[in-house]
């Protein structure tokens, strides 16, 4: 919490090379607090045990703290408290004061996140939608989502608890670049924000008309009467339906973009296990270098590249559809990221990738941004902010941190 005595050491924990390396941190703030830094207003930081006022501290230089450090490392990221709970299915059972590693299911005190994802490359027909595939994918998403819940088994009775009483499901989406490719929609464009928001619209309503079925014929989820959907009269069999994970093992398995992700890059070297090497070219580069009559010689100028920035001869239109991470304003991250959460009961995983121009000042402002237009959470990261990461940029360079 941004109010904790410790919030400065939490803030700055990264910044030692190799310590918590595979650990994901988060500062949660209120919506009060975000105000308090927008305006520099002064911040109690409060004993948590207790609730003693420890010293104050001045807001705004918090802020300015968490976006030097995320400028440094990509962490920390923010996640926004007061727009969490507005969503909380289930108040009664308690405010919810966190989320999952990668903050697409805020959860409550042993609740655990139960996911799937819809592979929206394959939903795409004849350059269109196909929305009768979408629709029969998510009611039988949602049924097998549900039927999880009772296979599992559970590391704790308090566990089983929480979860059967609740039965909170989160059905995501990937290969959303890609079903835009498909579509010949630039990912930079408001058409692509349109799409977004149309897509994950009808995914929300046919998964809601999913779990209604189930609770006609399995019974509503147990603590039903508690739920916000009880003054509804929505008879759900689950508490959330929808959230957009990372996917990034998902997505190598099923061979498409990662989540809601423009394309990192059309070529890049991932590295696995710190050192072992593998190099990816997305696979619709090659067959739409054919479509164009893209020369040889260009060809390996952009997979050198894995980007057609700069590389000269490469067709406009090519050019616009293909453009890649770095390449996207970090605005437009945070709209994409806006569009799609409108829809999500839980949350939406997704990281803004920045130049690494960037300066901590891009950073604070992402922040706010995400904040402003309604987003739960925020994670940036800086292109080789770190020694070492897990992609780079093109096929040739070899990995600095190795």
């Amino acid at each position: 919490r941004l109010n904790h005595p410790d919030i400065e050491e939490f803030i700055r924990a990264k910044e030692k090379p190799g310590f918590l390396e595979n650990f994901n941190l988060s500062v949660a703030v209120t919506d009060d607090e975000m105000e308090k830094m927008r305006r520099g207003e002064e911040l109690q930081l409060v004993n948590p045990r207790d609730g003693q006022v420890m010293r104050t501290v001045n807001a705004r230089s918090l802020l300015e703290l968490i976006a030097e450090s995320a400028w440094g490392s990509g962490e920390p990221g923010m996640i926004f408290l007061d727009r969490i709970n507005r969503d909380n299915p289930t108040p009664s059972l308690g405010q919810i004061e966190a989320t999952n590693p990668c903050g697409e299911v805020p959860l409550l005190p042993y609740e655990s996140c139960n996911l799937g994802s819809i592979n929206l490359s394959r939903m795409v027909k004849e350059r269109r939608i196909d929305y009768e595939k979408l629709k029969a994918v998510v009611e039988k998403a949602v049924h097998f989502l549900d039927n999880v819940i009772d296979a599992n088994r559970y590391p704790l009775p308090m566990v089983e608890t929480m979860v059967k009483g609740s039965r909170k499901i989160g059905l995501g989406v990937m290969g959303f670049a890609d079903m835009l490719l498909r579509l010949g929609i630039p990912y930079y464009s408001a058409e692509a924000l349109k799409i977004a928001q149309e897509v994950i619209q009808f995914i929300a309503l046919q998964a809601r008309l999913a779990s209604m079925r189930l609770a006609e014929r399995r019974g509503t989820f147990p603590r039903y009467p508690e739920s916000i959907w009880y003054k509804k009269s929505l008879p759900l069999r689950n508490a959330t339906l929808l959230s957009i994970a990372p996917t990034g093992t998902l997505s190598l398995i099923a061979s498409c973009s990662s989540g809601i992700e423009p394309l990192f890059a059309l070529a890049f070297r991932r590295y696995v296990l710190e050192s072992t090497e593998i190099v990816e070219i997305h696979p619709l580069l090659e067959e739409m270098f054919a479509r164009f009559g893209v020369a040889e010689e260009l060809r390996h100028r952009v997979l050198e590249k894995g980007t057609m920035e700069g590389v000269e001869g490469i067709p406009s239109e090519l050019r616009v559809l293909f453009r890649t991470a770095l390449e996207i304003p970090p605005e437009f991250h945070v709209r994409m990221q806006a569009a799609f959460q409108k829809y999500v009961d839980n949350a939406v995983s997704k990281t803004v990738n920045l130049p690494e121009e960037s300066t901590p000042k891009d950073v604070l402002h992402t922040y706010l941004l995400a904040h402003e237009l309604g987003c739960k959470g925020i994670t940036v990261y800086r292109y080789e902010s770190r020694p070492a990461q897990v992609l780079y940029l093109g096929v040739e360079k070899g990995c600095p941190g190795c």
